[in-house]
């Protein structure tokens, strides 16, 4: 049998990456994998995440991180893990018909989010140019006093459309699919702060020019910026496939130091119930990490 690594580490985000710097400077034997699908991959230059003045392209964060935590002996290596199961003490991951042993296991495999009708190649395209935008507390700043339109409905709907107004006045809360499906109170306080209430379905979004299309029953509508506010996918299905405990919304339910309901396996960043934030994110990892080395200090001494 292989011999087993003290860590698996699932994801090669933010969180992930922290991890593996504090793991391999620990000492301990870690693996990482990543399916290459991190959502900070996504942001054209994210300015506000401290430490880069001008802002940086989640791109290059990454691409630092990973050079960072190769500098101590960590490496990412590129799969995605098919089955999570617990052996004895140990977990067993299977990765491109390779099982990997490992003492822990540390999961840090993010969210999806929901997409709007749009060609992918178009989407990837807005978002490129910022006229598509999925995290208002990242870059709601960016679109200060601009036209903006948020798709979505029900109380998610709404709650993104309210948050959206501290930048701008001009917002529109547009129904994806029909229409809207709001309370009374809700299109109350939506009215009381201008905002408009369009009804859908909308057609595929497209660009012109330097606008956002959104077609409507009732028109087409232009705008600089459409964030999607149709909710996300949580990646936490290995950890409930072993009987982790997961929230209605699928986010892990870890403790104060990222433990999940398994001895042994732990969560951080998007995939567990929080602020939806890189820096969080990598301040989870920390703790996470430093649980890890603490935890599997209890079994056998940990020294040089």
């Amino acid at each position: 049998m292989t011999e087993p690594v003290d860590c698996l580490v699932v994801g090669g985000g933010p969180a992930g990456l922290t991890a593996a710097i504090y793991l391999a400077r620990f000492h301990l034997r870690l693996h990482v994998v990543d399916a290459g699908q991190s959502r900070a991959a996504w942001i054209p230059r994210t300015r506000n995440h401290a430490g880069y003045p001008g802002g940086i392209a989640g791109t290059d964060l990454l691409a630092r991180m990973r050079e960072q935590a190769a500098e101590f002996g960590a490496t990412v290596s590129p799969g995605v893990i098919e089955t999570l199961r617990r052996d004895g003490e140990l977990f067993e991951a299977l990765v491109d018909g390779t099982w990997i042993p490992a003492r822990t296991v540390l999961l840090a495999t993010g969210v999806v989010n929901n997409r709007p009708p749009i060609a992918p190649d178009l989407h990837d395209l807005a978002l490129a140019r910022g006229l598509l935008r999925y995290c208002p507390i990242c870059d709601g700043y960016e679109v200060t006093d601009q036209r903006v339109g948020v798709i979505g409905t029900h109380a998610h709907g709404v709650r993104e459309a309210v948050f959206i107004r501290m930048y701008t006045r001009d917002v529109t809360l547009i129904s994806p699919d029909a229409d809207h499906a709001l309370s009374g109170d809700e299109r109350a306080r939506l009215q009381d702060l201008g905002i408009a209430i369009v009804d859908g379905p909308c057609a595929p979004l497209s660009i012109e020019g330097d606008a956002m299309l959104v077609t409507t029953p009732g028109g087409t509508l232009r705008f600089d910026s459409v964030y999607p506010a149709l909710g996300s996918v949580i990646r936490s299905e290995l950890a409930v496939s072993i009987g982790a405990d997961a929230g209605p919304d699928g986010c892990l339910v870890v403790d104060d130091h990222q433990r999940t309901s398994i001895a042994g396996l732990y969560a951080a960043g998007d995939v567990a119930r929080g602020l939806d934030q890189i820096s969080h994110a990598m301040g989870e990892a920390g703790v996470a990490a430093t649980t890890i080395r603490n935890d599997l200090a209890k079994v056998r001494p940990l020294v040089r």
